[in-house]
C-alpha cells in the first residue's frame, strides 16, 4: 500500500484535547504550525516563509499521554501519514491537512526536556487519566477491558519507571532550571 508519510517540525498552536468516539476510541488532536526560515542574501537577514498548518491525530493509548505532553507553544517533532480533508466554507473550497501520528516528540534542538516518564509504566497516570480510553488501551496491550467499567484496567500493568543509578528521582531534580536558547 502506497502511504505518504511525513515529518514535520513546528511549534503545538493548540493544547492537546483527548476525544472519545465510538466502542471508547481515544483520539487527541491539536494544530501545529511550521514555519521555514531561509537567509535572504538581499536583505541580508533571516526572513520566515510560508506558514503550513497541520491537524495532529493520535489514537488508543497514544491519545492519552500525548493529551498529558503536548501544550500550546511547545516546539514538537511530528511523523505520521499525511492525509487531506476537501470541505466547503461560506467563502469558498478548504484543504484541511491532517497527519494521523506515529510519533510525537518535543524538538530538543529548540529546548531542553527535563523528565521522562514511561507511559505504560509511569505510576503518576491513574485509573481516572485513562479510564475515559480504558477498553481502547487495554486493547492496545492485547488485553480486554468492559467499557462500562472503567474499574477493568489492571492497575499492576503500570509499572514504575526505574529512578537514576544513584537512586535519585532523575536529573535536575535538585539543580535550578537550565537556561533555554531562544
Amino acid at each position: 500500500m502506497n502511504e505518504l508519510i511525513i515529518t514535520v517540525s513546528g511549534w503545538a498552536a493548540s493544547d492537546a484535547k483527548l476525544f472519545v468516539g465510538q466502542g471508547d476510541l481515544a483520539l487527541t488532536s491539536f494544530r501545529l504550525a511550521s514555519t521555514p526560515r531561509y537567509f535572504d542574501r538581499d536583505k541580508n537577514a533571516w526572513v520566515d516563509g510560508v506558514t503550513e498548518w497541520f491537524t495532529v491525530r493520535t489514537f488508543r493509548s497514544a491519545a492519552v499521554t500525548v493529551e498529558k505532553s503536548i501544550k500550546k507553544g511547545m516546539p514538537v517533532v511530528v511523523t505520521g501519514r499525511l492525509r487531506t480533508s476537501t470541505w466547503e466554507a461560506k467563502d469558498g473550497p478548504r484543504v484541511d491537512h491532517i497527519i494521523d501520528a506515529s510519533a510525537v516528540g518535543p524538538d530538543c534542538t529548540r529546548g531542553m526536556v527535563k523528565e521522562f516518564a514511561r507511559a505504560t509504566g509511569d505510576a503518576t497516570l491513574t485509573e481516572a487519566d485513562v479510564s475515559p480510553a480504558a477498553s481502547a488501551i487495554a486493547a492496545s496491550h492485547g488485553g480486554e477491558a468492559d467499557s462500562s467499567d472503567a474499574s477493568g484496567i489492571d492497575a499492576s500493568a503500570f509499572e514504575t519507571a526505574p529512578p537514576d543509578e544513584d537512586g535519585s528521582p532523575g536529573a535536575y531534580a535538585d539543580e535550578e532550571e537550565p537556561a533555554t536558547v531562544a
